[in-house]
């Protein structure tokens, strides 16, 4: 040290400068770092009588040092700055050494290892000084610091004083302190930004999550109206993780996810929400029309294909788009654009949707019934209308079956379809079942103590084919058998064709119990799903009712007659009876007579309506159009 110096920072000065360096550190956060950085680096050019204080961080990974803050801040900065990242391969002989020192060391003008260094100091004096100001330079003194973690530095803290300057063993010690205390908060900083980082992005691509897309929506939705939001949702990735293996599955949605952020503008949100599922927002605010389109390009985008190992693979993908509307959510938007995208599903996939007032109608139907249903049928709200099958030969009433109906407080008599489905999603369809047959079988009872049926009538109910499967399936029906009362051959449970299409193997053995209870079973609009006609032969059946979409055409349409005539012949082969739905016409009524299917069901003859007038129909007996 010069002997000018000799008093410039005694040890109790030192300790008092890292202890108040140590508690600002130790109170740091990482929203808060630079600014508390800044001062610090302040403090030191002010202590230790230097002309400018840096802290930088090394990224082993590039090979360069990054410019993390400095003391005093520069008046002029160039664009780029050329100390914002200086790349170690070619760098002055100080920077080059930080690369790899783990020990403080120290350069003063004069010194023969430090020739490009002198001459970058130089250039930099002329640059903030002029002319004058370089010509009395002699050069500079530096003393580098690093910040080690383990074996190697990740940065370096550095004083610098424009002439010659010496540092003692003590002020070496006080800066190796700061050192190791600037590393723990990088440390620390770090450890909480990977923590945070974690937070908001998935871990399987990198791209955000629900939680960082909630965050940004809420962010759009105030800064004005056009916010869109596409929801992609890949179509039958599940056959790639059978047949490839869930490594390839997770290989695909990660390329997938490159492919969306790299075709992206730099602020546009691109998110996982987890599986098969993505959310674009768009930086850019956009109409209807526009989104429409957009949308269409990220289909194609998607469904391109992608190379997994040596198998060439691609996927469609359903889509579905909504605009933000004035007051909305984030979830609002999520919740819309989900329902938009499980519209393209249910239209067959690789289909864009765009949300609707049909469907925000429809989904406000689904949420009502949904959250009330389950009331209406434990307080006994719903209702059942039964419709008479008729022999056309002689119009005798043969049996009923029965519709359920729910006369809701607010939106009026609701069919089956408007109901059923979500009872089902809403694991409803168990007490939906169980209430329509014990009503049914009781009614049957009703009509049969009074005289006006007999034991040979059938109540004919279709059950949910959620239900069908369902373990406790033949139980429920053999103890409302047992309950009420009701015969059981005249107690007929329709099955939906495509549900023995879907599960065969759990359709017969229900079959196969139910019959063993002694019911009647029958498939219901049969016709709609022909790979059941192969299986007819293995199933425990009695009767096959013939889908009203071929009846409606009869007498127009040859093919449907044909099929007609085939379904009456292969019922007729396993000795099945058969009853054709929906005769609306006179000419369908005498074409089912012309082909030998003498038992129906329709509006001409009959529609459905509530026991109290049903019940007048059948004091009758006999009813509906006589054929001509």
């Amino acid at each position: 040290m010069h002997a000018q110096e000799a008093d410039r920072s005694s040890a109790a000065e030192l300790s008092e400068l890292v202890i108040s360096i140590g508690q600002r550190l130790l109170a740091a956060q990482a929203n808060t770092a630079i600014s508390v950085i800044l001062e610090i680096l302040h403090d030191l050019r002010e202590f230790f009588g230097v002309d400018h204080t840096c802290l930088r961080y090394t990224d082993h990974t590039i090979r360069a040092s990054l410019m993390v803050a400095e003391s005093p801040v520069r008046d002029i900065v160039p664009d780029p700055d050329p100390m914002a990242c200086v790349y170690f391969e070619g760098a002055d002989e100080v920077f080059a050494q930080t690369e790899h020192s783990v020990v403080p060391f120290a350069v003063r003008p004069g010194d023969g290892s430090a020739k490009r260094y002198q001459e970058q100091v130089r250039e930099v004096a002329r640059l903030a000084w002029g002319e004058e100001a370089v010509a009395a330079l002699t050069g500079a003194s530096v003393l580098a610091t690093p910040l080690v973690v383990g074996p190697r530095p990740v940065g370096f803290v550095s004083l610098t004083k424009f002439g010659d300057m010496v540092f003692t063993a003590d002020e070496l010690e006080a800066m190796n302190a700061i050192a190791s205390m600037l590393t723990q908060l990088k440390s620390r900083i770090e450890a909480e930004e990977s923590l945070i980082y974690s937070t908001l992005h998935d871990d399987l691509t990198n791209l955000s999550n629900r939680r960082a897309l909630i965050g940004h929506l809420e962010e759009r939705l105030q800064a004005g109206p056009g916010t869109v939001a596409f929801f992609l949702d890949v179509d039958r990735l599940k056959t790639i993780n059978d047949f490839l293996g869930h490594d390839a599955g997770d290989r695909f949605i990660r390329v997938i996810a490159k492919r969306l952020k790299d075709h992206s503008e730099p602020r546009d949100m691109i998110a996982r929400l987890g599986g098969d599922e993505f959310i674009v927002v768009p930086a850019q605010a956009m109409s209807f029309e526009i989104a429409s389109k957009q949308a269409e390009r990220l289909r194609r985008l998607v469904s391109a294909r992608v190379s997994i190992g040596a198998e060439p693979v691609s996927r469609t993908v359903s889509i579905g788009v909504t605009v933000a509307e004035p007051g909305d959510t984030a979830s609002d938007i999520l919740r819309r654009a989900d329902q938009a995208m499980l519209a393209a599903k249910a239209a067959g996939g690789n289909e864009v949707a765009m949300f609707t007032d049909e469907m925000r109608k429809l989904h406000a139907l689904r949420d009502d019934v949904e959250f009330h249903l389950g009331s209406a049928i434990q307080n006994d709200a719903l209702t059942l209308h039964y419709q008479p099958e008729v022999d056309l030969r002689s119009g005798r009433i043969l049996g009923v079956e029965a519709l359920v109906r729910w006369q809701h407080p607010s939106r009026g008599l609701l069919l089956p379809e408007s109901f059923v489905g979500t009872a089902e999603s809403a694991n409803l369809a168990g007490a939906l079942n169980r209430w329509v047959v014990r009503r049914a079988a009781e009614q049957w009872v009703l009509w049969r103590d009074a005289g006006i049926i007999d034991d040979d009538f059938g109540m004919r109910v279709n059950v949910s084919p959620v239900q069908l499967v369902s373990v406790n399936f033949v139980d429920d029906v053999a103890t409302i058998v047992h309950d009420v009362g009701i015969d059981p051959k005249a107690l007929c449970i329709e099955i939906t064709e495509h549900v023995l299409v879907q599960d065969l193997d759990r359709a017969r053995v229900t079959l196969e119990a139910l019959k063993h209870l002694g019911l009647q079973t029958a498939i219901d609009d049969f016709g709609t799903g022909y790979s059941s006609f192969t299986h007819l032969k293995q199933l425990e059946v009695d009767q096959l009712k013939i889908d009203k979409s071929f009846i409606q055409k009869l007498g127009r349409s040859p093919d449907d007659l044909a099929i007609v005539t085939s379904i009456v012949d292969l019922a007729e082969s396993f000795d099945m009876s058969v009853v054709a739905e929906g005769v609306e016409t006179q000419i369908g009524l005498e074409t089912l007579l012309s082909v030998g299917c003498t038992r129906a069901q329709g509006r001409l003859l009959a529609p459905p309506t509530p026991a109290e007038e049903v019940t007048r129909v059948l004091e009758k007996r006999v009813i509906g159009p006589s054929p001509s």
